[in-house]
């Protein structure tokens, strides 16, 4: 979490208007998740959908790459 609050204070910007994209549950997700910043789970990468579930966390949100994120 501190890595994160550090990243949005240098940014300018909030964890209200702040996602994190990624493709591992285990770093990318976690981060996001403790940070309190929405989470966008990208299954282009490492993790699959079938690992979602052995993790005691999830994501807001899971889609198949990041074509998928809205503009």
């Amino acid at each position: 979490p501190l890595m994160m609050r550090h990243a949005l204070k240098r940014l300018g910007a909030t964890r209200e208007e702040t996602a994190i994209v990624g493709d591992r549950m285990d770093t990318d997700i976690i981060a996001g998740v403790e940070s309190e910043i929405e989470t966008i789970l990208v299954l282009s990468g490492v993790t699959s959908a079938a690992e979602i579930d052995r993790y005691s966390y999830a994501p807001k949100h899971v889609l198949e790459g990041v074509f998928e994120i809205p503009g």
